[in-house]
């Protein structure tokens, strides 16, 4: 537990909030917007209020009433003389603290009441900010908005992603098309939830009949720290690779198990063009053993 911020820690030092005019003129859409631009303007004098540490005029940004639970305690601190009291503490045992803080939303519940959320960083001297997603609920009396309660929770963690590593091939989303004759093959690419994985779809027709589907699966291996890839087709086999990058693209070395369960391997070349098109070529092609005719390059455009 963090000694030096005591009642108010990470509670009361990031609640921005003013004394502001309520804009008694106008419709009810100007009323608000005319609040809400003046409630955003008292943010900076809250904090500014804050890193001057003047105690008094923080605690006059709270209603009479107003309730804080210390998050540090679980004590409730309720009115301006005993916020005033933590205020000033605070400031007595923190020598180099200071408040930042970002809204990031203010609703209107009703004329009188609105809520903000946002994000509150508490920084010591040198040492990393402390954030905290915060909410307050404000109230309006005799046209002055005031704090009445607060509440806070850790911020939300971005869901992992392996992004960063993949998007060297963002290139391939989309959808292409390898045509020849009365053969074509078009493949769908889209990026997964969090972008933690490219899949590509194909079918492959002959004359307009469906002869193959199937579906690939290209994703991060943080274990090995390599892109690697899966594929299952509608005949029932199953190809795992591994990508390793190129100077004119990427090479994946794939091994096989097919529905007949015999084993194949091979390696297949992508060569990046433009953004509208890429080379394709399948070189080491063994199945069960017996070494197959490689595969000239063909060019597969996006449609």
């Amino acid at each position: 537990m963090k000694q030096s911020i005591c009642a108010c820690a990470l509670g009361l030092l990031i609640w921005p909030a003013a004394i502001v005019l309520a804009d008694s003129q106008g419709d009810e859409a100007g009323s608000a917007g005319a609040d809400e631009a003046a409630i955003r303007q008292a943010v900076t004098a809250y904090v500014n209020a804050f890193n001057e540490r003047d105690a008094k005029k923080l605690a006059q940004f709270w209603s009479p009433e107003g309730v804080y639970i210390s998050r540090v305690t679980g004590d409730a601190i309720s009115g301006r003389e005993a916020l005033e009291k933590d205020f000033a503490a605070l400031f007595e045992n923190e020598t180099a603290v200071r408040l930042e803080v970002t809204t990031d939303t203010i609703e209107f519940i009703s004329p009188n009441v609105a809520l903000e959320r946002g994000l509150a960083n508490v920084i010591r001297g040198e040492g990393p900010p402390e954030t905290t997603a915060y909410s307050v609920v404000y109230v309006k009396r005799d046209g002055q908005w005031l704090i009445d309660r607060t509440s806070e929770e850790e911020p939300p963690v971005e869901p992992p992603s392996h992004y960063e590593q993949l998007k060297e091939l963002e290139w391939l989303v989309g959808s292409w098309i390898d045509e020849e004759g009365g053969s074509a093959i078009r493949t769908d690419c889209r990026w997964t939830r969090n972008r933690n994985f490219l899949v590509r779809s194909f079918t492959a027709t002959v004359e307009n009949e469906i002869e193959l589907t199937g579906m690939q699966v290209i994703g991060w291996d943080a274990a090995e720290e390599q892109i690697r890839s899966w594929v299952f087709d509608s005949d029932g086999g199953v190809t795992e690779g591994s990508w390793q990058r190129r100077d004119d693209g990427w090479e994946i070395r794939a091994s096989a198990t097919l529905s007949d369960g015999r084993r194949a391997a091979s390696t297949s070349i992508l060569r990046p063009i433009d953004e509208n098109s890429f080379g394709w070529q399948q070189i080491n092609r063994v199945v069960d053993g017996e070494i197959l005719p490689n595969i000239a390059e063909v060019i597969i455009v996006r449609e």
